[in-house]
């Protein structure tokens, strides 16, 4: 994945991953990702875990949007099974998209 999001953002299109596995991450140079320390092939969270599924997409967009870096890898800290998650903000991310640059 990593080598088609280094594609696509050749292309003008910007991207995020979610990875699960950091040094390859790295190695293959994207140009940002959320790392999460978690079992392989679950890279959104746990079957049926709707606030912890969502909590992972609001860091990846953030990532997304903030991101200033190429090559930033983002690593939340989550812990597999022994956290909480409650819903997000996601007005902080249209707030995030709406304020002006610095200048």
């Amino acid at each position: 994945m990593g080598l088609i999001a280094r594609s696509l953002e050749a292309a003008g299109i910007a991207t995020v991953s979610i990875s699960l596995a950091r040094d390859l991450t790295q190695a293959v140079g994207v140009p940002r990702a959320v790392f999460l320390k978690w079992p392989l092939g679950h890279p959104l969270g746990e079957p049926e875990q709707p606030p912890q599924q969502r909590t992972v997409m609001f860091v990846a967009l953030q990532t997304l949007l903030t991101a200033e870096a190429p090559g930033t890898i983002v690593e939340p800290g989550y812990r597999w099974r022994r956290q909480h998650y409650t819903e997000p903000d996601w007005a902080q991310l249209v707030a995030i998209r709406v304020s002006p640059p610095d200048a």
